[in-house]
């Protein structure tokens, strides 16, 4: 992929990252509330799982955020489309799917 025409999109996509870790990551309006689980389905337990859900998410795009920081250094440096593991080229089809992977789908697979 073309770095003229990868980079906007890296841009645009770290912007929408920081606007939704954001939102997720905001203190809740009364954070000295209590959130607990209980026998029965509640406000409590709705609350709870909510939050739950809200930090696995922002752990999944904070990894996002910092594959697209490492790819926005990559352009810089002119390292874009290789693998940061094995320094194989990464495939044009997987930088087309998902333009900040930094490492090739075998290395991205085993972890």
């Amino acid at each position: 992929m073309d770095a003229r025409l990868v980079r906007p999109l890296l841009e645009e996509r770290l912007r929408s990252l920081d606007e939704e870790l954001a939102k997720l990551t905001a203190i809740p309006r009364d954070p000295m509330t209590a959130v607990s689980f209980g026998k029965r389905i509640g406000d409590g337990t709705t609350e709870a799982v909510e939050r739950l859900s809200s930090v696995g998410t922002a752990q999944s795009l904070d990894a996002m955020r910092a594959d697209v920081v490492r790819a926005l250094a990559k352009l810089d440096d002119g390292t874009y489309g290789i693998c940061d593991r094995c320094g194989r080229l990464i495939s044009p089809d997987r930088l087309d799917a998902r333009p900040w992977s930094v490492r090739c789908i075998d290395c991205a697979a085993s972890g």
